[in-house]
């Protein structure tokens, strides 16, 4: 039995088709039932939180890979899981982090991610380790203002990054929690493409038939301010800002054949994704 934690989120829904194909036993963990819809009929369904360890013990009965996502600035849910897991006799985990690990100096987000990795090396449960570069659905963040304006906030300028697609990062995941031999090894994932924000508009606009400016933010207060309009926590939005910064600063490009040289193809391409999500860009009325 599978465990996949964050199953209704990008990743999740995308490594329960993979494993769902794969015609492996999987169960989804989730907090809100009414949010699996459209997971597959063959997943058991487990409901629980990540924060309440009491919840945990249903979910981890009988489980012998876990997929670990956990989201937030502490450790907190991590150890539960982990301590959920050494407790259910899971022997596989595979965890999703941060190309951000990598970064000299390590930037907060890093550093988050990196005290999550340390938690799971001290289980004592072998793991593989995926550090993903920036997702493609991370482009789902301009959504609000190109519907209100037709516009995206640019806080990176000359900056370039490699998005890749969750589904190639599950396609990873799966392949780690069901195959033999990547047990201790640290995958960092990125698209095969690296693209400015700007380069990124223009794929969306064209798969979308829009008009949509770019407009370089005068603050990264105000990208922050634009994706939380009810605030970020101090500390995140800190972490967001620094990391605009790093990635303003890259004006290369990180990314890696990682995904190629596992999976035995090329990454899904930016455009690929765009095409596939042109609706959510546009207003219901226009879809």
């Amino acid at each position: 039995m599978i465990l996949v934690t964050g199953a209704t989120g990008n990743i999740g829904r995308e490594l329960t088709r993979e494993l769902n194909a794969r015609g492996a036993k999987l169960r989804a963990f989730v907090r809100d039932p009414a949010r699996a819809a459209g997971l597959p009929e063959a997943a058991e369904l487990a409901v629980g939180d990540l924060g309440e360890p009491a919840t945990l013990r249903p979910a981890f009965a009988g489980v012998d890979a876990l997929f670990l996502l956990t989201q937030g600035i502490g450790t907190d849910y991590t150890a539960n899981a982990l301590a959920a897991a050494r407790t259910a006799g899971v022997s596989r985990v595979v965890h999703l982090s941060s190309f951000n690990v990598l970064g000299d100096p390590m930037p907060a987000m890093g550093y988050w991610h990196h005290e999550r990795e340390k938690l799971v090396r001290a289980s004592g449960i072998p793991a593989t380790i995926l550090r993903p570069g920036g997702f493609t659905t991370n482009a789902l963040d301009w959504v609000p203002t190109i519907r209100e304006g037709g516009y995206v906030l640019d806080p990176i300028g000359p900056g370039r990054y490699a998005p890749i697609d969750p589904a190639d990062i599950a396609a990873v995941a799966a392949l780690a929690l069901t195959e033999d031999g990547h047990q201790g090894q640290e995958y960092v994932l990125t698209g095969e493409e690296t693209f400015t924000v700007a380069e990124q508009v223009r794929i969306i606009a064209k798969a979308t038939g829009l008009a949509i400016e770019v407009r370089e933010a005068a603050t990264t207060d105000e990208i922050v301010r634009s994706r939380f309009p009810d605030g970020a926590p101090p500390a995140l939005a800190e972490a967001i800002t620094e990391g605009f910064a790093v990635m303003r600063a890259d004006t290369v490009g990180f990314r890696t054949d990682t995904v190629e040289r596992l999976l035995g193809r090329k990454p899904r391409t930016f455009a690929d994704w765009c095409a596939r999500n042109a609706d959510a860009f546009r207003r219901p009325a226009d879809a």
